[in-house]
């Protein structure tokens, strides 16, 4: 038997004639995922462009009130982040299984370090009473319908927070799994999947990061 009917006996579903027709269907369904998960934020990204055309000057002076500094480092880790997910599977390709371990566990630490420091920014938010609705009290701008930027920030930044941590329970899983070596550099799927996952989410980060504080 040769070694790539080994692999693909080992790794191989039954119902996929190929393994590289199982590759692709993954694939393809986690590209499907990913177009819904986009669709759900691009009808967020929808709500916040009609609401900023609508109150432009009342959006330009609640940005005042954002921590850019957080932001930014939130920013920055999420970058390094991804850069480091994206240098695993060339690492398990090197059979350097170790490394693509380590190289998630930073990503994790990095992971959870954003989230840290984006519930230190809402802390600050509370404090002041800049919260959403009906629980708005920011006396430094008190202004008919000031809320609705906090609403927006609260509900994006809250929604993109709730992928991140499914994102650092999915490098967690992946590194066990690397750990235990059921993910290796012969069928590395598994490792992909989670990477293009953890890369939308910060790709969606890229985008909320300038419209909720520099734009």
């Amino acid at each position: 038997m040769s070694t790539e009917g080994t692999h693909t006996g080992k790794f191989r579903a039954e119902h996929f004639g190929t393994l590289g027709a199982q590759k692709d269907a993954a694939h393809l369904g986690m590209w499907t995922f990913l177009a819904t998960e986009l669709l759900l934020f691009t009808g967020l990204f929808a709500v916040y462009a009609v609401y900023r055309w609508a109150y432009g000057g009342l959006f330009h002076e609640a940005q005042k009130h954002m921590d850019v500094l957080l932001g930014t480092v939130n920013t920055f880790l999420l970058v390094v982040s991804s850069t480091l997910v994206a240098l695993a599977p060339r690492a398990l390709e090197a059979k350097r299984t170790h490394v693509a371990t380590l190289l998630l566990l930073g990503a994790i630490a990095m992971g959870l370090a954003f989230l840290v420091l984006k519930g230190v920014e809402w802390g600050h938010h509370a404090h002041e009473g800049a919260l959403p609705g009906q629980w708005y009290a920011f006396e430094k701008l008190r202004v008919p319908g000031a809320s609705l930027f906090y609403t927006l920030y609260f509900l994006m930044t809250g929604l993109h927070a709730l992928h991140m941590l499914i994102g650092v329970v999915v490098l967690a899983v992946l590194a066990v799994r690397l750990r235990r070596r059921t993910i290796t550099a012969e069928y590395p799927v598994a490792l992909e999947l989670g990477g293009m996952y953890w890369h939308f989410v910060d790709i969606i980060w890229l985008f909320l990061y300038p419209l909720l504080y520099l734009a």
